[in-house]
């Protein structure tokens, strides 16, 4: 049979279950786009910028069962793509990156767009593909969503020559998916075993979890629950354990967590790590206290002990790991909570939410009121986005993420801008979820374009932008080392204009007063189908225990000459202004 790259691009995409594709057609892919336009399944979304269509392929991955796919014309699109494709990269989410490509029938040198993109894209993906023949096209698109989904995921690029797209070509069937097999080792199972015999013998253990432990949240709450053991997590696996559980402590467990959770930890002899990384983020700059016994589970074997060293490594998804873990230890009478870890979690806790509620914001909005609000104002299967920023730091210490409530972040690549248009993916693939961004005003600018996709669709988002006029986060981390802030200081953008013409509701929160009947106003704005911009007049002048305990962990790290050089300095400023 004779079949169009095109058609068969379209068919491929089909069968994987996709729904909506992200980007902006070009002279490359004009055929795909049209014959995507012919799909009863597959809607193509326009975007404003690339970068904005390569951060909400990401956040489809991130909240539903589908794979982003980003199709996009090469060269140009692809650099601006560039962005959010390597912060899935980085932060291990499967992505479909398909571009096309210049003409391969022609002998022709310096086409448009005529530039190496395998090389290109080498670096920011797992692996790239270019499609010489119609024979290829299914089984190489087939192939490259097996790899974005098997092993630690992550973005897959595949070019498909536009000469291809619109010729025919012969193919001697039309193949199907085959079924996906995430980790291809059988899992260890008497690693598994010692693993549980080690935590049983621990004096005190303690649970880390990361973005790998999504899918193994049961199981995480019955191990912690047989151990009495406390729980934190990594930025980007907030949401891998419920906030309301009595042995959730919070993000991290060193200098650069909240009180609940660096006591909680201080005495654990053993730590039971998942689907984390141990990367700077998660961390705290690698602050974390050593002397522990680590248990390292991650699907990723170079990941094992990377940075700090593990007794155990268990190369595995960390899902069945998990489950077959808990199963053994049900075999055990578990821990009895000798330590007293709940009590001291709780007390720890609410003492830390009533130091942030004390702190005097002025005629501003403190953020533990604000996220005490917001708490109370979300449905528990919302949605929460951040972008990169101090703002993200305020989420992770400040608002509970609940059994069912999703969270998602930048987190390696941390790239600002992603807030905006992940927001849009997320509410579109999940419609009857509240989705609501919290961004700071630097990020906003990068990406606030993008709402214009989310009213053409009626999308009802909405975006607390936390407004300060500052890049605040370096702009803090500037002020205490240089006495002066560069750089850092923003233009400043009227809201309520700028909402008004990109189709969305403005609304202003300015002090604590305003927040409950304003956050109230704007969830109700966005259920009717209107996405939302809220400006708040934040106050940032109390810092994160993340921003404290990750400049001292660096601080500490100097040579004695450039510590005291720093320190110097910054002494020198301070008195002369």
């Amino acid at each position: 049979m004779k079949k169009t790259g095109a058609w068969l691009f379209r068919n491929a995409l089909e069968a994987l279950g996709v729904r909506h594709t992200f980007g902006i057609p070009g002279v490359h892919t004009t055929e795909i786009y049209d014959e995507l336009n012919l799909s009863n399944q597959i809607r193509p979304m326009l975007v404003t910028h690339e970068g904005g269509a390569s951060f909400m392929a990401d956040a489809v991955s991130r909240t539903s069962d589908q794979i982003g796919v980003l199709v996009v014309v090469p060269a140009a699109g692809l650099t601006h793509a560039m962005s959010g494709i390597g912060e899935a990269f980085l932060d291990g989410i499967p992505m479909l990156v398909v571009s096309g490509g210049v003409r391969t029938d022609t002998g022709h040198k310096y086409q448009l767009h005529d530039m190496d993109m395998q090389a290109l894209m080498a670096p920011l993906t797992k692996k790239t593909f270019k499609i010489e023949t119609h024979e290829q096209v299914m089984p190489t698109i087939f192939e490259a969503y097996e790899c974005a989904m098997s092993g630690e995921p992550g973005p897959v690029y595949v070019e498909i020559p536009v000469n291809i797209q619109f010729t025919k070509g012969t193919v001697s069937e039309i193949p199907q998916p085959k079924p996906l097999q995430r980790c291809k080792k059988p899992l260890p199972v008497d690693d598994i075993k010692a693993a549980a015999e080690l935590l049983l013998k621990a004096k005190q253990p303690g649970i880390f979890l990361g973005w790998g432990a999504m899918k193994g949240r049961l199981s995480s709450m019955e191990i912690a629950t047989l151990l009495n053991a406390p729980v934190a997590t990594s930025l980007q696996g907030l949401a891998a354990f419920p906030h309301d559980h009595p042995m959730h402590t919070g993000m991290g467990y060193g200098i650069a967590a909240v009180p609940a959770a660096e006591e909680a930890f201080k005495n654990c002899d053993v730590i039971l790590a998942v689907g984390v990384r141990f990367g700077e983020i998660a961390t705290g700059s690698y602050s974390l206290p050593i002397g522990q016994k680590i248990i390292h589970i991650d699907i990723n074997p170079a990941a094992l002990g990377a940075n700090y060293a593990a007794e155990i490594c268990i190369e595995a998804d960390a899902t069945p790991a998990l489950a077959a873990l808990a199963d053994e230890l049900s075999y055990s009478k578990g821990r009895a909570d000798t330590n007293n870890i709940a009590d001291l979690i709780a007390q720890k806790k609410k003492e830390y939410k009533a130091e942030w509620r004390a702190h005097d914001s002025g005629d501003k909005v403190n953020p533990g009121v604000f996220f005490s609000h917001l708490d109370k104002a979300l449905n528990d299967n919302a949605i929460v986005l951040t972008d990169d920023g101090n703002h993200t730091f305020l989420a992770a210490e400040l608002m509970p993420i609940r059994a069912r409530r999703h969270f998602i972040s930048p987190t390696d690549f941390n790239c600002m801008g992603y807030c905006v248009p992940a927001a849009i993916a997320a509410k579109l693939e999940n419609r009857e979820n509240q989705v609501v961004g919290i961004v700071g005003d630097g990020a906003f600018l990068m990406t606030a374009m993008e709402i214009l996709t989310a009213a053409s669709e009626n999308l009802g988002v909405v975006y607390f932008v936390f407004a300060d006029g500052e890049l605040s986060q370096i702009a803090q981390a500037q002020q205490i080392p240089y006495s002066r802030k560069v750089c850092t200081i923003l233009p400043t953008l009227k809201y309520a204009p700028f909402a008004e013409s990109v189709g969305a509701a403005y609304v202003k929160m300015s002090d604590d007063r305003d927040v409950e009947q304003q956050m109230s106003r704007a969830l109700d704005l966005a259920g009717k189908g209107q996405p939302v911009i809220v400006e708040v007049n934040i106050d940032y002048s109390k810092k994160t225990r993340f921003t404290t305990g990750a400049l001292k962990a660096n601080l500490d790290r100097f040579d004695f000459v450039t510590k005291m050089r720093f320190i110097g300095r910054a002494l020198i400023r301070k008195i002369t202004g």
